[in-house]
């Protein structure tokens, strides 16, 4: 049976990836931060007549302890061999740059860049000794252009996907694969579960809550079921030589293709268009 590690599994792409996989006959070991916030993830197994396929562990991968411990737990499940791993577990935080507060740029860099570096550091051992393995990590259309209101979760995209793409050189001569899948707008709480900064002193308070408002009408418009998602990491798992980026939705195509195309001063222009946003600025 192949086993797969996914990362942030309580919700959103983690949740409907470990599903699918179980399905597909994939012995998941699904993990999260609190194990509290499971039931989800188990009752949606429980329809899907696939929870004997599951393991639910608990794994923070912004803290070294709970990785190493996540890490042996998992291969004390599949008798030391790991087919491969899945880095979800992702946060953001809404906003103009000058009003984010420190700790929120941290706790996102953490999780979404050095959390997966940590991981992925843990878990090369095993993959080096087998002379295989599978680096999955859930990017983001994100990657290819700024946003507005976006930037620290922007950043920490551009920066793992540049990390992975070298990681590449290393691995590849022990037989382990590195991919990125980039979705675009789908439907999950990442963005209700992330605090949204405007201060009441802002000077950027009327341009930020536009830009929510404008990026909840936007997702609502052209958001689609993540589930789309969950096939596209299952195939690429599953396939024999993947492609290294994989934007998943029409507009995560679009973007991939207008980065390096399209002057960034037209997509700009573009963007604020049809965001509504330069009626707001100051």
């Amino acid at each position: 049976m192949r086993t797969v590690l996914i990362t942030g599994t309580s919700a959103g792409f983690g949740l409907v990836a470990a599903v699918e996989l179980a399905k597909r006959g994939w012995r998941v070991i699904a993990t999260m931060r609190n194990l509290e916030r499971k039931g989800a993830l188990e009752a949606a197994l429980a329809q899907a007549g696939a929870a004997h396929s599951v393991d639910v562990i608990q794994l923070d991968v912004t803290d070294a302890a709970s990785i190493t411990r996540g890490v042996a737990d998992t291969l004390a499940i599949t008798g030391g061999f790991l087919d491969a791993v899945v880095h979800n577990a992702g946060v953001a935080a809404g906003g103009a740059f000058e009003d984010i507060p420190d700790a929120e740029l941290r706790r996102v860099m953490e999780t979404n860049f050095f959390g997966v570096m940590a991981l992925t550091r843990a878990l090369l051992p095993t993959f080096r000794k087998q002379r295989s393995g599978r680096i999955v990590i859930i990017s983001s259309e994100s990657a290819f252009n700024g946003q507005p209101g976006n930037s620290i979760y922007v950043a920490s995209k551009w920066a793992v996907e540049g990390w992975a793409e070298s990681l590449a050189y290393d691995v590849d001569q022990f037989g382990i694969g590195v991919v990125l899948i980039e979705p675009g707008p789908y439907i999950t709480d990442i963005w209700q579960a992330s605090p949204r900064i405007a201060p009441s002193g802002s000077v950027y308070r009327r341009w930020s809550e536009n830009v929510f408002r404008a990026g909840d009408a936007h997702v609502a418009a052209k958001g689609r079921d993540p589930q789309e998602v969950a096939v596209k990491i299952a195939n690429v798992l599953e396939a024999r030589r993947p492609r290294f980026r994989n934007p998943v939705h029409r507009l995560a195509h679009f973007t991939h293709f207008a980065r390096g195309k399209i002057p960034s001063r037209w997509l700009r222009r573009f963007v604020e268009t049809y965001l509504g946003l330069r009626r707001v600025r100051l």
